[in-house]
């Protein structure tokens, strides 16, 4: 939480004001912001215990604590309630299904019956699913980052009845250990704290929400975007992220290495951009750094070889030993920058990457209705029955299973993917310090395919296949050991992200070269079933978590809505999900939809007078804080998608509406412009969106014709073929009468377009910027040496 780790010298501030042996100072050292560098976990087994409240809930991580000794509440005023009445603090543990370290601490403390009677003596007890409560989590994440420097899951927070925080951290050991304080002592020392400095702790609490509130909810002095805030944060950004790049294992900075999609999205928007004004070397470079990022992910231990997607992090600079969960959220995110390289390559590798991403998705995390589901546990049984939990243990694997599974071909894929009989974490010191992966192998490949497939002999098509056929054997092998814990929730910000991903794989992946030939997990198959799962997804949402009579979406949904209501993020990541459903599906039924969530998502989060979006509709009065959220981090920010989605939404609706999209976005981004210019390498997406603004015209590609003719079909993968965040594309066939309805009242102009086309031919592109359009082309070939028109001369004038 970059942008909350902004707030600490304020905050630092208030603390010493307080008297020298102000309770946040006596339990400052038992903060703790990482857990350890490595460890394991177990399965909680109920050993005849009765069942908590907890057992009632629908959350998987609810459920998880359902039979432990801790007396625990779930988020409500009945929690409050009692801890009014019993007059003591709260203890608020905040954590996901799928987080190794909220496992370690169930077993370590809240399955410690010792543990459970302090705090059911001395506390009142609340577990909160931050996948189900991003907004609770959101206002203590907060306050535990900004006031001690880091955060993470678990989050550990004392409260005051009033739910005021009083001090936090994330992981505690059960004991004393290293000289830091264990949980036992922490609790003890809360409840002393509580009984006899009870005032200063509540003043410093109150103290601090106030310093975030403002902080949190800033106002622009003007509604007007600076003139010099498009260059300026997208140029500061990239120069950063240029200068933290690895230039040996890819990514930007060192370990834990993460993932951050966002990062690679503005190193692609400025290569665009160089192009554009015929920096050719400046967008080579630029793109050298991402096919390196990119090839060392995918090469990596990060990336699961034999089942398809990406882990969360790597522990190590090398992309080899990953935290091993799985969340929904990367895959999308990640897919769509694979696909993006594709298209601005043309290499088969980067769609390769992107369908292992999607078919794993199809494969192993989508409901019967559609729904796609949360994450996947980084730990598992090693074996049925194991008493515990290992991290990892569904992915790694010996030297022997490998030979055992393979056969002839095990010396060929253990040189291919660096197996040794000793375990092969040992590329880094951070790999594995704890010796925990000793004689296991996380798969990694060190050496390009082409390189070994010399060694051996062999074509680059035999050897892949080859190891193809290797890798279909060991998942047969590895799909009988114990799976990892499925988060079966449904979020809908995380759909709307992976929603994105499938629409645009659809037409995308129509670019990839004759004969293409695709190795498992690769399914291989048709990129048009991908936008059937899109769709698919997008109708259980509707179906499921929106309400069509107050326009209103519900946050997730397992056995049922949740009771969270939609929160910004819900709505923005939905928005561009189906804004991207209509540009490369061409249903007008989901750019309506789109448009209606828009006003909707004005109503309930934009500050009209400050600007901006906060996260929250600010109807519970239990979530303290309505933050303006900045950081685009793992997930980018609501503000930052919100702020691309009114762009896109501007060049598709009339003057009427595309001038009030436009304010909204201007006023957005003049709330977050001190930001924007001093650490934009936290805002990469919202750098982006202020460059879209500054853009005098997107480029509109209006298709017209028979959206049923092969014909059209053939043009919309061309309107795809080239790379342009700057582009619009709109389809509609004059035959509809619903459609030319839908565009008579939104855009007479496109309206009229579809009415002008010659009607004999089944599909005409008009390009259309900066108020003037080009004479139609009815070619897909025409329509591709149009689109490339304007970087080509940019090129050509530069080359010159």
């Amino acid at each position: 939480m970059l942008s909350a780790l902004l707030l600490r010298h304020r905050l630092a501030a208030s603390a010493s004001s307080t008297p020298a042996r102000s309770p946040l100072r006596v339990l400052a050292a038992a903060m703790s912001s990482s857990g350890p560098a490595g460890g394991a976990s177990s399965s909680s087994e109920h050993a005849g215990r009765k069942p908590n409240r907890l057992a009632a809930e629908h959350s998987p991580y609810l459920l998880q604590h359902a039979y432990n000794p801790v007396d625990w509440y779930p988020w409500g005023e009945e929690a409050f309630e009692k801890a009014r009445i019993k007059d003591v603090p709260i203890f608020l543990s905040i954590g996901y299904s799928t987080c190794h370290w909220c496992h370690v601490m169930e077993v370590e403390s809240f399955e410690n019956d010792e543990i459970a009677k302090i705090l059911n003596d001395g506390f009142v007890s609340i577990k909160v699913d931050r996948e189900e409560r991003p907004d609770v989590d959101k206002v203590y994440m907060t306050y535990v980052s900004a006031l001690y420097g880091g955060g993470g899951w678990p989050l550990s927070v004392f409260l005051s009845p009033n739910l005021k925080p009083l001090m936090g951290g994330t992981y505690f050991p059960p004991d004393d250990k290293y000289g830091r304080p264990g949980f036992k002592t922490v609790l003890r020392k809360v409840k002393e704290a509580w009984e006899t400095k009870r005032d200063a702790l509540e003043k410093t609490g109150n103290v601090v929400v106030q310093q975030l509130r403002d902080a949190l909810s800033a106002k622009a002095s003007s509604q007007d975007m600076p003139n010099d805030l498009a260059v300026v944060s997208v140029d500061k950004c990239v120069e950063k992220l240029a200068g933290s790049y690895d230039p040996k294992f890819g990514g930007y900075g060192s370990a834990p290495k993460f993932p951050r999609p966002v990062e690679n999205c503005i190193m692609l928007y400025k290569f665009r951009k160089h192009l554009e004004s015929g920096q050719v070397s400046e967008s080579q470079n630029i793109m050298k750094m991402v096919t390196h990022t990119l090839q060392c992910m995918a090469r990596g231990g990060v990336h699961d070889h034999i089942g398809g997607g990406f882990h969360r992090y790597s522990v190590d600079e090398c992309w080899h030993v990953p935290h091993f969960e799985k969340m929904l959220y990367d895959q999308g995110q990640i897919a769509n920058v694979y696909l993006d390289t594709f298209v601005i390559t043309g290499d088969e590798y980067y769609s390769s990457v992107a369908r292992d991403i999607l078919d794993y998705l199809r494969r192993d995390m989508i409901g019967e209705e559609g729904e796609i589901y949360s994450a996947e546990d980084a730990d598992s049984a090693e074996y049925d029955g194991a008493p515990r939990k290992r991290e990892g243990a569904f992915y790694v694997w010996t030297s022997k299973e490998i030979e055992d599974t393979l056969g002839e071909n095990a010396e060929l894929f253990k040189n291919h993917y660096y197996v040794k009989s000793s375990g092969n974490c040992d590329l880094s010191r951070m790999s594995d310090p704890h010796n925990e992966f000793k004689g296991k192998n996380v798969l990694i490949e060190r050496k390009q395919a082409s390189v070994m497939a010399s060694k051996c002999g062999k074509s680059v098509d035999e050897y892949a296949q080859i190891l193809g056929g290797c890798r279909h054997k060991l998942f047969d092998t590895r799909s009988k050991r114990p799976r990892p814990h499925l988060d079966d929730k449904v979020i809908v910000s995380w759909n709307g992200l992976a929603i994105s991903a499938f629409a645009r794989a659809s037409q995308i992946l129509k670019s990839e070269p004759t004969g293409t030939r695709f190795c498992f997990p690769v399914a291989g198959c048709n990129p048009e079933k991908y936008l059937g799962v899109a769709e698919k997804a997008a109708r259980f949402i509707k179906e499921k978590l929106y309400d069509a009579s107050s326009n209103r979406l519900n946050h997730s949904y397992r056995n049922g809505p949740a009771k969270a209501p939609g929160f910004l993020d819900d709505y923005a990541f939905l928005i561009n999900g189906l804004l991207d459903l209509y540009e490369y599906g061409g249903k007008t039924v989901w750019l309506m939809w789109a448009a209606q969530l828009q006003v909707i998502q004005d109503q309930l989060f934009l500050d009209k007078q400050g600007g901006a979006y906060f996260n929250t509709p600010g109807e519970d009065p239990s979530v303290l804080l309505r933050v303006k959220e900045d950081y685009d981090g793992a997930e980018p920010s609501g503000n930052s998608v919100a702020a691309i989605n009114l762009i896109r939404l501007s060049s598709i609706f009339d003057a009427a509406k595309s001038d009030g999209y436009k304010r909204n976005v201007e006023h957005l981004l003049a709330v977050f412009q001190k930001r924007l210019r001093e650490l934009g390498i936290a805002l990469p997406l919202m750098c982006c969106a202020a460059d879209m603004l500054s853009v005098p015209s997107r480029k509109q590609v209006v298709l017209v014709g028979n959206k049923e003719s092969a014909e059209f079909h053939d043009m919309v993968a061309a309107a795809f073929s080239t790379y342009n965040p700057n582009r619009t594309v709109i389809q509609i066939d004059p035959r509809n009468t619903e459609e030319m309805r839908f565009w008579e009242s939104n855009n007479a102009n496109i309206a009229q377009m579809a009415r002008s086309s010659p009607p004999e031919k089944p599909a005409v592109a008009h390009v259309c910027q900066d108020f003037k359009c080009s004479p139609p082309v009815s070619s897909p070939d025409a329509l591709r040496e149009l689109l490339n028109k304007t970087v080509a001369a940019a090129t050509s004038s530069a080359a010159a």
